[in-house]
């Protein structure tokens, strides 16, 4: 899920309790799968599984479960028909909402999704409805640490980056999706992420004041990541940062 800072979101998941984490590395453990059926189980030549690695990472997901999960895809001759579908809509007060999922069960997850919608004064609407509102960016978070801020932005420009921004304990390196890979790869030699991943940046924001509107769209959003089909959310809501 995300939305204005991807470290706040990176930060909430990091803090997830057991459950809640349980159900992240199903889901980045299905995107696993499909990387290695569809690319191989080699991440070096496959960026799709580089990129679920990545985020298996960013998620404390331990390393023997990601290599674990690559081995069983890899050695697995029955092939899921995972397919990926994205869903665009509205949440209360006209807040822009994009859920991608990757399903076996076109029905099931339309289904799910659209009653999470339905249930929270949000309403479905046909694609592309919404997708105008946001860029498609590679966002690259690193943590700060003791990392001078001045040789991290030569590094990243340096790499083919498009801007960095300095947040309170990190930076946000921001690249077009066509270099994304790239720069992942020149910046990893050198940095830890705490995420590095392909994402939809809004292109304003929405801040909602009445506190029944604030309620129904956190709802919503956690009915939406509480389906196991639902990969990701991208809103463009302003959402108060509860640290």
């Amino acid at each position: 899920m995300s939305g204005h800072s991807k470290w706040s979101t990176i930060k909430r998941k990091k803090g997830a309790n057991d459950a809640q984490r349980a159900k992240i590395f199903t889901k980045i453990a299905r995107e696993i799968v499909v990387a290695v059926k569809s690319g191989g189980p080699d991440p070096d030549n496959n960026s799709s599984l580089k990129d679920a690695i990545a985020k298996g990472r960013a998620n404390n997901m331990p390393n023997e479960n990601i290599q674990r999960t690559i081995k069983k895809a890899a050695g697995d001759t029955e092939t899921d028909n995972y397919e990926n579908i994205t869903y665009e809509g509205y949440g209360p007060n006209g807040v822009a909402v994009i859920v991608e999922a990757l399903t076996d069960n076109r029905n099931r997850t339309a289904a799910d999704v659209r009653h999470a919608f339905d249930k929270f004064g949000g309403n479905m609407g046909q694609t592309g409805c919404v997708s105008f509102m946001f860029d498609k960016k590679g966002i690259i978070v690193i943590e700060k640490n003791d990392i001078d801020e001045d040789e991290i932005t030569m590094d990243a420009l340096e790499a083919g980056a498009e801007d960095i921004s300095v947040e309170d304990d990190c930076f946000e390196i921001t690249t077009s999706p066509e270099d994304f890979h790239a720069v992942r790869d020149a910046l990893e030699k050198k940095y830890e992420f705490a995420s590095a991943e392909i994402t939809m940046v809004p292109q304003t924001m929405v801040t909602l004041t009445d506190e029944d509107h604030i309620l129904k769209m956190q709802r919503m959003i956690d009915l939406l990541e509480d389906s196991d089909d639902v990969q990701d959310i991208y809103h463009n809501w302003d959402m108060p940062d509860n640290d």
